[in-house]
């Protein structure tokens, strides 16, 4: 099944194509064919670069059987990949009022198919779905209860990406992942730990938007929220003046003043500056306490995962994080972690608890999610006489 991929993220679009079996490989397919964009104005002439240019992949857009897109959150309503119809784009409209960075320009890019690759199936895959099976103890917030009447919740997110590396996990250990209790630690410019029990998420850190729970790139992760009505009542500070500082000016940026890059932040550390250190500290001493939290919740664990840019490439940090684990039974190999190979296990050979290191591949968990749909008969069928865009 010839399957167009569009990842849209709050800055950029990654684009991902490849005819997809119907029996589906253990780990993943690289595409056929990739690009990306950095604006949503540049999406359309990045599709036509399927079909036309030296580069092109298929000889007309007629040939793409479905499209599958990330969209962020789905809210409460949408537990599961859906094909999207008139209804789920007003559903997912109405969700960007949670994630306006990402919503927004999710439903810009489906319109965009509609309008260059004309009437196909596309299926809306959720950031926030894998982590629908998250009890209320786990999502509901100790506020009034009305907030939970007005849809104010923790949902999680990177479930797309946890979605993925608990497959692979799986595939990795040799059991099915319904027997399997594990960690997965998505670290990138966003960073969040999920605790998975039989597959299924039971906890995640992030929760009514992407900021809460571990300190990231440039966002600041958990804080009291007291000093939000401090600086409120003290400064006078706006509501936009305040998500710019949490989401922008934070997080390993705010502490170091060097970059919200962990590759430079260790460059920094190499060059004896003691703020960079500090922010390398803060971030592997909360990402220590929140794997520990997801410890509890889980009563044991079979395996901790990194994934994700700064999870699959920061061996430091994996060295670091580890440690606090020893009682557990846990060991590294510490040659493996130094220069590891992508879906490894880093742990020693006898560790109690393993350790592994899975390239994120969100965009293949979506072709997945288009390939389950299409076998279940939730997908129209393709429009084979849909004429190619002018």
């Amino acid at each position: 099944m010839k399957t167009l991929v569009i990842n849209a993220g709050s800055s950029s679009f990654k684009c991902w194509f490849q005819d997809v079996p119907d029996q589906l490989p253990q780990g993943r397919l690289e595409p056929a064919w990739k690009a990306q964009a950095g604006a949503a104005a540049d999406l359309e002439s990045l599709l036509r670069g399927l079909w036309e240019g030296e580069r092109k992949a298929i000889d007309s857009p007629a040939e793409i059987a479905v499209v599958g897109h990330r969209i962020v959150h789905g809210g409460a309503k949408y537990r599961e990949s859906v094909l999207i119809t008139p209804e789920v784009r007003a559903g997912i409209a109405e969700q960007a009022q949670f994630a306006p960075e990402h919503n927004h320009i999710q439903l810009e890019a489906i319109r965009t198919v509609d309008r260059v690759v004309g009437a196909v199936p596309q299926v809306a895959v959720f950031d926030t779905a894998f982590h629908s099976t998250m009890e209320p103890s786990a999502y509901v917030y100790a506020g009034p209860y009305s907030w939970l009447e007005q849809g104010i919740r923790r949902y999680g997110f990177h479930g797309i990406s946890v979605q993925y590396a608990t497959r692979r996990s799986a595939e990795l250990l040799g059991r099915p992942a319904s027997t399997l209790r594990l960690i997965v630690c998505h670290l990138g410019n966003g960073a969040s730990v999920t605790a998975v029990a039989g597959g299924k998420s039971v906890d995640n850190s992030m929760g009514f938007t992407p900021l809460e729970g571990l300190m990231m790139g440039t966002r600041s992760g958990s804080i009291d929220p007291g000093i939000l009505t401090h600086l409120l009542r003290r400064f006078g500070y706006t509501a936009d003046q305040l998500d710019d500082i949490l989401n922008k000016q934070s997080g390993l940026l705010g502490v170091s003043g060097v970059s919200g890059d962990m590759r430079e932040i260790l460059e920094a550390i190499q060059k004896g500056n003691d703020r960079a250190r500090l922010a390398y500290e803060i971030y592997a001493h909360r990402l220590v306490r929140e794997t520990a939290a997801m410890l509890g919740v889980l009563g044991g664990l079979d395996a901790i995962v990194f994934t994700g840019g700064i999870g699959e490439n920061c061996a430091p940090l994996r060295q670091d994080v580890c440690e606090h684990f020893g009682f557990l039974g846990l060991k590294l190999d510490l040659a493996r972690n130094a220069a590891p190979k992508l879906d490894q296990n880093i742990a020693a050979a006898d560790s109690a608890v393993q350790v592994l290191v899975i390239r994120a591949d969100e965009d293949w968990e979506i072709a997945c999610e288009c390939n389950r749909l299409a076998r279940a008969g939730q997908l129209s069928p393709p429009h084979s006489s849909r004429p190619a865009r002018a």
